[in-house]
Protein backbone atom coordinates (compact mmCIF):
# COMPACT_ATOMS: atom_id res chain seq x y z
CA UNK A 1 0.00 0.00 0.00
CA UNK A 2 1.16 3.35 -1.38
CA UNK A 3 1.70 6.27 1.46
CA UNK A 4 -0.58 9.41 1.16
CA UNK A 5 1.94 11.83 -0.45
CA UNK A 6 1.52 15.72 -1.10
CA UNK A 7 1.25 14.81 -4.95
CA UNK A 8 -2.06 12.80 -3.54
CA UNK A 9 -3.94 16.74 -2.91
CA UNK A 10 -5.51 19.03 -4.25
CA UNK A 11 -2.52 20.90 -6.23
CA UNK A 12 -3.90 24.02 -5.50
CA UNK A 13 -3.55 24.16 -1.65
CA UNK A 14 0.40 23.72 -2.56
CA UNK A 15 0.06 27.38 -3.80
CA UNK A 16 -1.41 28.89 -0.58
CA UNK A 17 0.48 31.31 1.36
CA UNK A 18 0.01 33.07 4.87
CA UNK A 19 2.68 35.02 5.53
CA UNK A 20 1.52 35.89 9.18
CA UNK A 21 2.28 32.12 10.44
CA UNK A 22 4.56 31.03 8.07
CA UNK A 23 8.20 30.28 8.65
CA UNK A 24 8.87 33.33 11.12
CA UNK A 25 5.85 31.99 13.38
CA UNK A 26 7.00 28.80 13.56
CA UNK A 27 10.68 29.44 14.62
CA UNK A 28 9.89 32.15 17.24
CA UNK A 29 7.57 29.46 18.65
CA UNK A 30 10.78 27.03 18.53
CA UNK A 31 12.54 29.72 20.65
CA UNK A 32 9.03 29.99 22.63
CA UNK A 33 9.27 26.10 23.59
CA UNK A 34 12.83 26.59 23.86
CA UNK A 35 13.39 29.32 26.53
CA UNK A 36 10.67 27.15 28.44
CA UNK A 37 12.42 24.03 28.40
CA UNK A 38 15.69 25.71 29.08
CA UNK A 39 15.35 28.69 31.45
CA UNK A 40 18.87 29.15 32.20
CA UNK A 41 20.70 27.72 29.45
CA UNK A 42 19.05 28.61 26.49
CA UNK A 43 22.01 30.38 25.10
CA UNK A 44 19.75 32.81 23.12
CA UNK A 45 20.22 36.20 23.54
CA UNK A 46 17.03 36.94 24.46
CA UNK A 47 14.80 36.22 27.41
CA UNK A 48 11.23 36.14 25.58
CA UNK A 49 9.31 36.03 22.79
CA UNK A 50 7.44 39.33 21.43
CA UNK A 51 4.61 38.17 19.48
CA UNK A 52 4.48 41.40 16.85
CA UNK A 53 3.84 39.76 13.91
CA UNK A 54 -0.29 38.97 14.67
CA UNK A 55 -3.44 41.00 15.39
CA UNK A 56 -3.85 38.49 18.91
CA UNK A 57 -4.91 41.22 21.55
CA UNK A 58 -5.57 38.46 24.43
CA UNK A 59 -1.83 36.32 23.35
CA UNK A 60 -0.13 35.70 26.18
CA UNK A 61 2.87 38.31 26.49
CA UNK A 62 0.23 40.79 25.03
CA UNK A 63 -2.09 40.86 27.57
CA UNK A 64 -5.10 43.08 26.81
CA UNK A 65 -7.64 42.35 29.49
CA UNK A 66 -11.22 40.79 28.52
CA UNK A 67 -13.75 43.11 28.67
CA UNK A 68 -15.71 41.78 32.17
CA UNK A 69 -19.27 41.96 30.45
CA UNK A 70 -18.58 40.06 27.60
CA UNK A 71 -16.96 37.16 30.28
CA UNK A 72 -19.81 37.70 32.55
CA UNK A 73 -22.02 36.91 29.60
CA UNK A 74 -20.32 33.88 28.59
CA UNK A 75 -19.43 32.42 31.78
CA UNK A 76 -23.17 32.67 32.32
CA UNK A 77 -24.18 30.81 28.86
CA UNK A 78 -21.51 27.92 29.64
CA UNK A 79 -22.52 27.47 33.15
CA UNK A 80 -26.02 28.57 34.14
CA UNK A 81 -25.87 27.65 37.94
CA UNK A 82 -23.19 30.07 38.37
CA UNK A 83 -26.21 32.64 38.89
CA UNK A 84 -27.47 31.00 42.01
CA UNK A 85 -24.08 29.47 43.52
CA UNK A 86 -22.55 33.24 43.00
CA UNK A 87 -25.93 35.13 43.50
CA UNK A 88 -23.82 38.47 44.36
CA UNK A 89 -21.21 37.97 41.91
CA UNK A 90 -23.03 39.04 38.57
CA UNK A 91 -24.53 42.80 37.93
CA UNK A 92 -28.25 42.42 37.13
CA UNK A 93 -28.13 43.84 33.63
CA UNK A 94 -25.18 40.55 32.80
CA UNK A 95 -27.87 38.19 34.59
CA UNK A 96 -30.50 39.84 32.53
CA UNK A 97 -28.68 39.44 29.32
CA UNK A 98 -27.65 35.79 30.10
CA UNK A 99 -31.40 34.58 30.60
CA UNK A 100 -32.93 36.47 27.38
CA UNK A 101 -30.15 34.87 25.60
CA UNK A 102 -31.05 31.35 27.57
CA UNK A 103 -34.44 31.44 26.41
CA UNK A 104 -33.22 32.15 22.94
CA UNK A 105 -30.55 29.55 22.36
CA UNK A 106 -31.47 27.45 25.58
CA UNK A 107 -27.79 24.99 25.84
CA UNK A 108 -24.72 26.07 23.59
CA UNK A 109 -23.94 22.89 23.54
CA UNK A 110 -26.27 22.40 20.66
CA UNK A 111 -26.20 23.33 17.01
CA UNK A 112 -28.16 27.00 15.93
CA UNK A 113 -30.05 27.92 13.23
CA UNK A 114 -27.16 27.83 10.62
CA UNK A 115 -27.14 31.30 9.37
CA UNK A 116 -27.05 31.78 13.13
CA UNK A 117 -29.22 32.60 16.01
CA UNK A 118 -32.06 34.60 14.93
CA UNK A 119 -32.46 37.18 18.00
CA UNK A 120 -28.84 38.12 17.94
CA UNK A 121 -29.03 38.53 13.72
CA UNK A 122 -31.96 41.22 15.01
CA UNK A 123 -29.52 42.34 17.28
CA UNK A 124 -26.92 42.98 14.57
CA UNK A 125 -29.47 44.54 12.17
CA UNK A 126 -30.74 47.06 14.86
CA UNK A 127 -26.61 47.87 15.66
CA UNK A 128 -26.28 48.29 11.90
CA UNK A 129 -29.27 50.31 11.58
CA UNK A 130 -28.11 52.52 14.61
CA UNK A 131 -24.87 53.18 13.35
CA UNK A 132 -25.79 53.95 9.62
CA UNK A 133 -29.09 55.21 9.97
CA UNK A 134 -30.61 53.19 7.34
CA UNK A 135 -32.50 49.93 7.74
CA UNK A 136 -30.51 46.55 7.62
CA UNK A 137 -32.85 42.85 7.93
CA UNK A 138 -31.73 39.99 9.99
CA UNK A 139 -32.48 37.68 6.93
CA UNK A 140 -29.76 39.38 4.97
CA UNK A 141 -27.04 38.42 7.93
CA UNK A 142 -25.03 35.58 8.39
CA UNK A 143 -23.36 35.15 11.63
CA UNK A 144 -19.92 33.11 10.64
CA UNK A 145 -17.04 31.79 12.85
CA UNK A 146 -15.05 34.96 12.28
CA UNK A 147 -14.90 37.46 9.65
CA UNK A 148 -12.28 35.31 7.46
CA UNK A 149 -15.40 32.30 7.87
CA UNK A 150 -17.31 35.07 5.55
CA UNK A 151 -14.51 36.14 3.39
CA UNK A 152 -13.44 32.59 2.38
CA UNK A 153 -16.90 31.42 1.91
CA UNK A 154 -17.86 34.61 -0.47
CA UNK A 155 -14.58 34.34 -2.46
CA UNK A 156 -15.00 30.45 -3.23
CA UNK A 157 -18.70 31.34 -4.38
CA UNK A 158 -17.05 34.27 -6.61
CA UNK A 159 -14.91 32.06 -8.64
CA UNK A 160 -17.45 31.11 -10.88
CA UNK A 161 -14.68 29.82 -13.40
CA UNK A 162 -11.27 28.85 -11.76
CA UNK A 163 -7.97 30.36 -13.45
CA UNK A 164 -10.34 33.20 -14.97
CA UNK A 165 -12.52 34.75 -12.19
CA UNK A 166 -10.05 37.68 -10.97
CA UNK A 167 -10.97 39.98 -7.43
CA UNK A 168 -9.75 42.73 -7.21
CA UNK A 169 -7.30 43.06 -3.83
CA UNK A 170 -5.27 45.90 -2.57
CA UNK A 171 -1.35 45.91 -2.05
CA UNK A 172 -0.34 45.54 0.86
CA UNK A 173 -3.41 42.82 1.64
CA UNK A 174 -3.58 40.39 4.53
CA UNK A 175 -2.89 37.35 2.90
CA UNK A 176 -6.42 35.70 4.08
CA UNK A 177 -7.56 37.10 0.27
CA UNK A 178 -4.03 35.47 -1.69
CA UNK A 179 -4.67 32.46 0.25
CA UNK A 180 -8.44 31.92 -0.17
CA UNK A 181 -7.91 33.03 -4.47
CA UNK A 182 -4.73 30.48 -4.45
CA UNK A 183 -7.16 27.85 -2.39
CA UNK A 184 -9.72 27.73 -5.15
CA UNK A 185 -8.61 29.22 -8.01
CA UNK A 186 -9.35 32.55 -8.34
CA UNK A 187 -6.81 35.41 -10.02
CA UNK A 188 -5.64 38.12 -7.48
CA UNK A 189 -6.04 41.13 -9.61
CA UNK A 190 -3.92 43.72 -7.49
CA UNK A 191 -4.10 47.37 -7.33
CA UNK A 192 -1.18 49.41 -5.10
CA UNK A 193 -1.99 51.75 -2.46
CA UNK A 194 -0.12 55.11 -2.26
CA UNK A 195 2.64 54.86 0.49
CA UNK A 196 3.47 58.61 -0.37
CA UNK A 197 0.00 59.79 0.39
CA UNK A 198 -0.83 57.88 3.46
CA UNK A 199 -1.22 54.61 2.34
CA UNK A 200 -4.49 55.85 0.00
CA UNK A 201 -6.62 54.16 -2.61
CA UNK A 202 -6.53 55.77 -6.21
CA UNK A 203 -9.53 54.79 -7.98
CA UNK A 204 -7.86 55.74 -11.06
CA UNK A 205 -5.26 53.11 -10.70
CA UNK A 206 -8.06 50.67 -10.22
CA UNK A 207 -9.75 52.04 -12.88
CA UNK A 208 -6.77 51.56 -14.95
CA UNK A 209 -6.14 48.18 -14.00
CA UNK A 210 -9.79 46.84 -14.75
CA UNK A 211 -9.14 48.03 -18.25
CA UNK A 212 -5.88 45.98 -18.52
CA UNK A 213 -7.33 43.55 -17.61
CA UNK A 214 -10.53 43.64 -19.58
CA UNK A 215 -8.37 44.53 -22.68
CA UNK A 216 -6.17 41.40 -21.95
CA UNK A 217 -9.52 39.42 -21.82
CA UNK A 218 -7.78 36.21 -19.59
CA UNK A 219 -9.38 37.19 -16.60
CA UNK A 220 -13.03 37.81 -15.38
CA UNK A 221 -13.06 40.92 -12.60
CA UNK A 222 -15.73 40.01 -10.43
CA UNK A 223 -15.25 41.32 -7.09
CA UNK A 224 -13.34 44.43 -5.43
CA UNK A 225 -11.91 44.37 -1.88
CA UNK A 226 -11.77 47.43 0.07
CA UNK A 227 -9.74 46.72 4.04
CA UNK A 228 -11.18 49.75 5.90
CA UNK A 229 -8.94 50.71 7.80
CA UNK A 230 -6.38 48.53 6.11
CA UNK A 231 -4.27 45.86 7.37
CA UNK A 232 -1.45 46.11 7.43
CA UNK A 233 -1.54 50.08 6.85
CA UNK A 234 -3.99 51.24 9.16
CA UNK A 235 -5.04 53.90 6.54
CA UNK A 236 -8.41 55.05 6.48
CA UNK A 237 -11.11 56.01 3.67
CA UNK A 238 -12.08 59.57 3.16
CA UNK A 239 -16.29 59.69 1.71
CA UNK A 240 -15.23 60.81 -1.66
CA UNK A 241 -12.94 58.23 -2.29
CA UNK A 242 -15.84 55.81 -0.85
CA UNK A 243 -18.70 57.33 -3.33
CA UNK A 244 -15.89 57.06 -6.44
CA UNK A 245 -15.69 53.00 -5.52
CA UNK A 246 -19.29 52.57 -5.11
CA UNK A 247 -19.42 54.24 -8.67
CA UNK A 248 -16.43 52.06 -9.98
CA UNK A 249 -18.06 48.82 -8.83
CA UNK A 250 -21.34 50.35 -10.29
CA UNK A 251 -19.26 50.64 -13.93
CA UNK A 252 -17.73 47.64 -13.98
CA UNK A 253 -20.75 45.66 -12.57
CA UNK A 254 -18.22 44.45 -9.72
CA UNK A 255 -19.50 42.69 -6.47
CA UNK A 256 -17.93 45.52 -3.29
CA UNK A 257 -16.36 43.14 -0.77
CA UNK A 258 -15.78 45.70 2.58
CA UNK A 259 -13.56 44.33 5.16
CA UNK A 260 -14.35 46.25 8.43
CA UNK A 261 -13.08 44.68 11.38
CA UNK A 262 -11.27 47.67 12.54
CA UNK A 263 -13.92 49.76 12.33
CA UNK A 264 -13.86 50.83 16.32
CA UNK A 265 -10.03 50.53 16.24
CA UNK A 266 -9.85 54.25 15.29
CA UNK A 267 -6.89 56.52 16.99
CA UNK A 268 -7.67 59.71 15.70
CA UNK A 269 -11.59 60.14 15.68
CA UNK A 270 -12.16 64.11 15.01
CA UNK A 271 -10.19 63.70 11.62
CA UNK A 272 -10.10 60.26 10.49
CA UNK A 273 -13.78 58.88 11.33
CA UNK A 274 -14.60 55.87 9.91
CA UNK A 275 -18.28 55.27 7.48
CA UNK A 276 -19.24 51.92 6.59
CA UNK A 277 -19.63 51.16 2.76
CA UNK A 278 -23.18 50.23 3.42
CA UNK A 279 -24.38 53.51 4.47
CA UNK A 280 -21.89 54.79 1.13
CA UNK A 281 -23.77 52.05 -0.78
CA UNK A 282 -27.32 53.17 0.55
CA UNK A 283 -26.97 56.61 0.40
CA UNK A 284 -25.73 56.53 -3.43
CA UNK A 285 -29.22 55.26 -4.90
CA UNK A 286 -27.03 52.19 -6.60
CA UNK A 287 -27.84 48.90 -7.16
CA UNK A 288 -24.09 48.16 -5.99
CA UNK A 289 -23.75 44.36 -4.52
CA UNK A 290 -22.10 44.88 -0.79
CA UNK A 291 -21.25 42.26 1.45
CA UNK A 292 -19.64 43.56 4.58
CA UNK A 293 -17.98 41.84 7.53
CA UNK A 294 -16.82 42.75 10.75
CA UNK A 295 -15.76 40.60 13.68
CA UNK A 296 -15.06 39.91 17.84
CA UNK A 297 -11.59 39.39 17.34
CA UNK A 298 -10.41 42.98 16.22
CA UNK A 299 -11.69 46.35 18.25
CA UNK A 300 -11.68 46.63 22.13
CA UNK A 301 -12.73 43.19 22.09
CA UNK A 302 -9.68 41.03 20.67
CA UNK A 303 -11.73 37.80 21.45
CA UNK A 304 -9.62 36.06 18.34
CA UNK A 305 -10.42 32.39 19.99
CA UNK A 306 -14.05 32.38 20.58
CA UNK A 307 -14.13 32.36 16.54
CA UNK A 308 -17.57 35.56 16.34
CA UNK A 309 -18.06 37.72 13.34
CA UNK A 310 -20.78 38.21 10.46
CA UNK A 311 -21.38 39.55 7.61
CA UNK A 312 -24.42 41.80 6.30
CA UNK A 313 -25.49 41.21 2.40
CA UNK A 314 -26.81 44.45 0.93
CA UNK A 315 -28.11 44.16 -2.94
CA UNK A 316 -27.64 40.75 -3.05
CA UNK A 317 -30.77 39.25 -4.73
CA UNK A 318 -32.69 36.25 -3.02
CA UNK A 319 -31.50 33.42 -5.19
CA UNK A 320 -27.77 34.02 -4.25
CA UNK A 321 -28.90 34.72 -0.37
CA UNK A 322 -30.40 30.78 -0.82
CA UNK A 323 -26.98 29.66 -1.90
CA UNK A 324 -25.01 31.27 0.50
CA UNK A 325 -27.31 29.54 3.46
CA UNK A 326 -26.99 26.29 1.59
CA UNK A 327 -23.48 26.35 2.01
CA UNK A 328 -23.08 27.57 5.50
CA UNK A 329 -25.65 25.02 6.53
CA UNK A 330 -22.60 22.55 5.10
CA UNK A 331 -20.79 23.59 8.04
CA UNK A 332 -23.89 23.44 10.60
CA UNK A 333 -23.65 26.39 12.81
CA UNK A 334 -21.33 29.05 13.84
CA UNK A 335 -19.13 28.55 17.13
CA UNK A 336 -22.13 29.13 19.65
CA UNK A 337 -19.92 31.69 22.11
CA UNK A 338 -18.85 33.38 19.22
CA UNK A 339 -21.86 34.22 18.45
CA UNK A 340 -22.56 35.33 22.22
CA UNK A 341 -19.78 37.52 21.57
CA UNK A 342 -21.06 38.96 18.43
CA UNK A 343 -24.18 39.72 20.57
CA UNK A 344 -22.62 41.88 23.26
CA UNK A 345 -20.22 43.70 20.58
CA UNK A 346 -23.80 45.14 18.95
CA UNK A 347 -25.35 45.42 22.26
CA UNK A 348 -22.76 46.83 24.71
CA UNK A 349 -24.03 47.90 28.16
CA UNK A 350 -26.27 51.26 28.16
CA UNK A 351 -25.61 54.21 30.37
CA UNK A 352 -27.56 53.48 33.75
CA UNK A 353 -27.29 49.74 33.56
CA UNK A 354 -24.93 48.59 36.55
CA UNK A 355 -22.28 47.09 33.94
CA UNK A 356 -21.61 50.41 31.82
CA UNK A 357 -19.13 52.63 34.00
CA UNK A 358 -16.41 49.29 33.91
CA UNK A 359 -17.60 48.93 30.31
CA UNK A 360 -16.24 52.48 29.86
CA UNK A 361 -13.22 52.17 32.15
CA UNK A 362 -12.18 49.07 30.46
CA UNK A 363 -12.58 49.89 26.61
CA UNK A 364 -12.05 53.84 27.13
CA UNK A 365 -8.08 52.39 28.42
CA UNK A 366 -7.75 50.31 25.45
CA UNK A 367 -8.40 52.96 22.97
CA UNK A 368 -5.96 55.20 24.94
CA UNK A 369 -3.42 52.66 25.14
CA UNK A 370 -3.78 51.78 21.22
CA UNK A 371 -2.91 54.98 20.40
CA UNK A 372 -0.53 55.70 22.72
CA UNK A 373 1.65 53.25 21.54
CA UNK A 374 1.00 54.16 17.65
CA UNK A 375 2.30 57.48 18.46
CA UNK A 376 5.23 56.27 20.15
CA UNK A 377 6.05 53.41 17.84
CA UNK A 378 5.83 55.88 14.42
CA UNK A 379 8.02 59.02 16.51
CA UNK A 380 10.27 56.58 17.35
CA UNK A 381 10.79 54.90 13.94
CA UNK A 382 10.68 57.59 12.28
CA UNK A 383 13.92 58.97 14.21
CA UNK A 384 15.84 56.07 12.60
CA UNK A 385 18.01 56.44 9.61
CA UNK A 386 16.45 54.19 6.25
CA UNK A 387 13.33 53.79 8.20
CA UNK A 388 10.21 55.55 7.42
CA UNK A 389 6.69 54.97 8.63
CA UNK A 390 3.10 56.27 8.08
CA UNK A 391 1.46 57.60 10.92
CA UNK A 392 -1.62 54.83 11.15
CA UNK A 393 -4.93 56.28 12.08
CA UNK A 394 -6.54 52.87 12.51
CA UNK A 395 -6.55 49.35 13.05
CA UNK A 396 -3.70 47.82 14.92
CA UNK A 397 -0.64 47.71 13.31
CA UNK A 398 2.53 50.14 11.40
CA UNK A 399 3.63 49.26 8.19
CA UNK A 400 7.15 50.87 8.31
CA UNK A 401 9.53 50.91 5.14
CA UNK A 402 12.74 49.91 5.65
CA UNK A 403 15.63 50.91 3.26
CA UNK A 404 18.20 47.57 2.47
CA UNK A 405 21.84 47.53 0.67
CA UNK A 406 22.42 45.74 -2.15
CA UNK A 407 24.41 43.02 0.35
CA UNK A 408 21.36 42.70 1.76
CA UNK A 409 19.92 42.00 -0.97
CA UNK A 410 22.73 39.58 -2.27
CA UNK A 411 22.87 37.42 1.08
CA UNK A 412 19.12 37.03 1.19
CA UNK A 413 19.52 35.17 -2.41
CA UNK A 414 22.08 33.57 -1.71
CA UNK A 415 20.21 31.26 0.78
CA UNK A 416 16.79 31.79 -0.85
CA UNK A 417 14.65 34.36 0.94
CA UNK A 418 13.47 38.01 0.17
CA UNK A 419 15.33 40.68 1.47
CA UNK A 420 12.68 41.74 3.79
CA UNK A 421 12.40 37.93 5.49
CA UNK A 422 16.30 38.36 5.73
CA UNK A 423 16.08 40.88 7.96
CA UNK A 424 13.16 39.66 9.88
CA UNK A 425 14.42 36.33 10.50
CA UNK A 426 17.65 38.18 11.42
CA UNK A 427 15.71 40.20 13.77
CA UNK A 428 13.63 37.77 15.51
CA UNK A 429 17.35 35.79 16.06
CA UNK A 430 18.41 38.75 17.55
CA UNK A 431 15.87 40.12 19.54
CA UNK A 432 13.00 37.46 19.78
CA UNK A 433 11.12 39.57 18.35
CA UNK A 434 8.33 38.66 15.52
CA UNK A 435 7.21 40.68 12.78
CA UNK A 436 5.70 39.95 8.98
CA UNK A 437 7.86 40.62 5.91
CA UNK A 438 6.15 42.73 3.68
CA UNK A 439 6.66 40.40 1.19
CA UNK A 440 3.97 38.40 2.87
CA UNK A 441 1.30 41.21 2.35
CA UNK A 442 2.54 42.25 -1.00
CA UNK A 443 4.74 45.73 -1.83
CA UNK A 444 6.45 47.50 -4.99
CA UNK A 445 8.77 46.28 -6.77
CA UNK A 446 12.48 47.36 -5.27
CA UNK A 447 10.44 48.22 -1.41
CA UNK A 448 10.80 46.67 1.47
CA UNK A 449 8.94 46.46 5.06
CA UNK A 450 7.77 44.62 7.74
CA UNK A 451 4.42 44.88 9.74
CA UNK A 452 4.34 44.74 13.12
CA UNK A 453 1.78 45.57 15.59
CA UNK A 454 0.16 47.80 18.32
CA UNK A 455 -0.53 45.66 20.61
CA UNK A 456 2.64 44.92 22.50
CA UNK A 457 3.22 46.50 26.01
CA UNK A 458 6.32 48.04 27.01
CA UNK A 459 6.60 49.69 23.78
CA UNK A 460 10.22 52.24 25.23
CA UNK A 461 12.02 48.98 25.52
CA UNK A 462 10.44 47.14 22.60
CA UNK A 463 10.97 49.70 19.83
CA UNK A 464 14.33 50.42 21.17
CA UNK A 465 14.99 46.83 20.49
CA UNK A 466 14.17 47.46 16.73
CA UNK A 467 15.93 50.52 16.44
CA UNK A 468 19.02 49.13 17.46
CA UNK A 469 18.78 46.30 15.79
CA UNK A 470 18.00 48.07 12.41
CA UNK A 471 21.11 50.36 13.21
CA UNK A 472 23.74 46.87 14.16
CA UNK A 473 21.67 45.67 10.53
CA UNK A 474 22.86 48.71 8.61
CA UNK A 475 26.32 48.28 9.76
CA UNK A 476 26.97 44.45 8.95
CA UNK A 477 25.19 45.28 5.34
CA UNK A 478 26.71 49.03 4.27
CA UNK A 479 25.26 50.63 1.91
CA UNK A 480 27.63 50.92 -1.04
Amino acid sequence: MSRLSVDDLNPAIRNVQYAVRGELAIKAEQFRVKLQQNPTTHELPFSQIISSNIGNPQQKGLDQPPLTFVRQVAALMEYRDLKNLAPNVFPQDVIARADELWEEIGSIGAYSHSQGVPLIRKHVAEFIQARDGHPAYPEHIFLTGGASAGVSLFISMLISQPGKSGILIPIPQYPLYTATLAQFSGVPLPYYLDETNGWSTSVDEIRSLLEKTLQEGKTQPKALVIINPGNPTGALLDRKTQDEIVNLCEQYSLVLLADEVYQTNLHRRDTHPFTSFKKVVVESGKDVALVSFHSISKGVFGECGRRGGYFECTNISNDVIALIYKMVSVGLCPPLQGQIGVDCMVRPPKEGEESYALWQKETNAIHKALAERTRQMVTALNAVEGVSCVDSPGALYLFPQIQLSDKVVEAAKAVGKAPDAFYALALLDATGICVVPGSGFGQKEGEYHYRLTCLCPGVEEYVGKLVKFHEDFTKKYPHA
